[in-house]
């Protein structure tokens, strides 16, 4: 039987990990601008405007830390949003720092469990979703592929782009969640994996 949403309630947002606050569990979003980063930890809440959501992609442009409020089986902990990556509009200055944030957010944070990285299910990985996933294979950090926005893939085309995109991530189908914020589509599946990782 599926969990309850997700209570989350914002806490802060900083520049680099040593402005966070302690946790004793965190698990992490990262993707592409425009992958519907905010959209998907919006449905995990059940709330329409907890992370912002924005037509105009690079808007995360902070490290933003949300607590989860204890109860429905999570023991705590905290969900970060993490600035997305690759939007070549966002002010120069902004985009050069993202990488030493990102990067030095995802080494550094002391309670980091894993890393949710979503990918776009309509178009796949490109290359700097291959590059995001190689570096935090190198660098050990555990991580689990999201794939979104399935509900745009029609469905006679679903098993094929399935399977393409997992060839892109050099992963099995199975290895991949595959989800709709906006169908609602496997958002219990998510809720529970991030659950068993703050629990």
């Amino acid at each position: 039987m599926p969990g309850p949403p997700l209570k989350l309630r914002f806490v802060s947002s900083a520049t680099r990990t040593h402005q966070l606050p302690d946790t004793p569990a965190e698990v992490a979003f990262v993707g592409r601008s425009n992958v519907g980063k905010s959209s998907l930890i919006n449905a995990l809440a059940n709330q329409k405007q907890l992370a912002r959501v924005s037509n105009t992609p690079g808007r995360t442009q902070l490290i933003n830390v949300f607590e989860v409020v204890g109860g429905g089986g999570s023991g705590g902990g905290t969900l970060v949003d993490l600035p997305g990556y690759g939007y070549a509009k966002v002010p120069g200055h902004v985009r050069k720092d993202w990488g030493p944030m990102i990067e030095g957010y995802l080494l550094e944070r002391e309670g980091l469990e894993t890393v949710f990285v979503l990918v776009d299910g309509l178009i796949g990985p490109t290359p700097l979703d291959v590059q995001m996933l190689d570096w935090l294979a190198d660098n050990e950090v555990p991580h689990t592929i999201v794939a979104t926005k399935m509900d745009k893939v029609k469905s006679s085309k679903r098993r094929t782009r399935k399977k393409e995109l997992a060839e892109g991530c050099r992963l099995e189908v199975g290895d991949i969640v595959w989800v709709s914020s906006a169908k609602d589509v496997n958002i219990d599946q998510l809720r529970d994996l991030v659950r068993s990782h703050l629990s």
